[in-house]
């Protein structure tokens, strides 16, 4: 198998190779390169740059602030923006445009489109996920969060947990339990909140790596006008699992560029370090390798569904499982070639807590070890590998469901 680019897309390509080349500073090798408040301001200036390209939402319709471009061209986009090591927005942008808006385009009204839309692409608004609950993580059929009409606005008590950049965010959409007398799935809704309310209060999680990327919010008494819910009083759950797929879905082009690039890295580090001619390291570096090419090839057949039309099902499992349960495995040998350098990482700390470091990143111990710690997170986040199995044993396999408890 040798797949390739029509003509056609390799002249766009190099349109967006040129774009990039216009709007970077000369010598540019990455975020990687750039902490602190260096890389926050470069983020704050680049960001503006591709919402007037039209690259900041490249799929969304013209008419919202979008760049229109087909599936086929965001492709290209994503993979050229990986390559290059510069982000696609800002932090929260993959809530904001990524997963909330195309959710709007596909099941909200042209009055929260309008309204939305133009304000996410303008920075006015800023997003988070209100998905997981301590009593639901996994299992996000039996989310409590409670929603009451009261009149002209929902009434929301209760919690979320696992918030992702949650205090960085002015506005959550969130899954609420509106009919507490349906079945599990049939009962949920899903609402658009403004998080700059007296009834809602947004606590950080310390991760083991020091950070705080995660958050809990608590919601006392908060509301949130009626007519703020997207696809339909009680079909959240339609709604989650459609959003869900948007999720998934720019990774099968970006994560193996991503781990293509670490495994790079890990290969200087064996040289650097003296280890790369050790016959157990090279066993060890040869199996990384081949499953970086085993991920290249789940996510061409990811994307060659994207193409043809098809939204992202419940297979993208596959891919979420596989790289999940790689990264933990590559990491730790990272780890074991710095040896006890690992125990005293120093350096420059990841801009990010998920999947691998940055494009241009300098190859120290730092970088690898808080990699390292971060990587047990993406065996959880975004669907924990068990659910990930249970997934792929029911809705693929079609293998019988798991017996419940009891």
């Amino acid at each position: 198998m040798h797949p390739s680019y029509s003509p056609e897309a390799e002249q766009y390509r190099a349109k967006v190779q040129e774009f990039l080349a216009d709007n970077l500073p000369k010598n540019w090798k990455g975020t990687g390169s750039l902490e602190g408040e260096e890389l926050e301001s470069f983020v704050r200036g680049w960001r503006p740059v591709l919402a007037k390209s039209g690259y900041l939402a490249p799929g969304w319709p013209v008419a919202y602030g979008g760049g229109g471009l087909s599936a086929l061209e965001q492709v290209i986009v994503a993979e050229e923006f990986e390559r290059a090591g510069v982000p696609t927005g800002a932090p929260n942008d993959v809530f904001s445009i990524q997963m909330l808006g195309n959710t709007l385009l596909m099941f909200g009204t042209e009055e929260q489109k309008k309204h939305f839309l133009p304000r996410i692409i303008s920075g006015e608004d800023t997003w988070c996920q209100g998905y997981s609950e301590p009593n639901a993580g996994s299992d996000l059929s039996n989310v409590g969060l409670k929603a009451v009409l009261d009149g002209d606005q929902w009434i929301i008590n209760g919690q979320k947990i696992w918030t992702s950049a949650g205090h960085l965010a002015d506005h959550i959409f969130t899954l609420a339990r509106t009919d507490p007398d349906s079945p599990k799935h049939k009962g949920i809704s899903f609402l658009l909140v403004d998080m700059r309310q007296p009834g809602i209060e947004v606590r950080p999680i310390k991760m083991i790596s020091g950070e705080s990327e995660f958050n809990e919010v608590f919601y006392t008494d908060a509301t949130t006008p009626k007519d703020q819910v997207v696809g339909g009083v009680n079909n959240g759950w339609a709604v989650a699992m459609g959003l869900l797929g948007f999720e998934r879905g720019e990774a099968a082009a970006t994560a193996p560029i991503r781990f293509a690039a670490e495994i790079d890295r890990l290969f200087a580090l064996a040289k650097e370090r003296g280890v790369n001619n050790d016959p157990r390291i090279r066993q060890k570096l040869a199996w990384c390798y081949s499953q970086v090419q085993v991920m290249k090839y789940l996510g061409m057949r990811t994307l060659t569904k994207f193409l043809a039309g098809h939204h992202p099902g419940p297979d993208g499992a596959i891919f979420k499982l596989f790289w999940s349960e790689y990264h933990k495995i590559v990491t730790e040998i990272g780890v074991d070639i710095l040896g006890m350098d690992a125990l005293v990482p120093s350096g420059r700390k990841p801009s990010s807590a998920f999947q691998t470091d940055d494009a241009g990143a300098p190859n120290d111990s730092m970088s690898w070890a808080m990699t390292f710690l971060n990587a047990r997170a993406g065996t959880i986040y975004a669907g924990s590998s068990q659910i990930q199995r249970n997934i792929i044993g029911e809705m693929v396999l079609g293998l019988p469901k798991e017996p419940k408890p009891g």
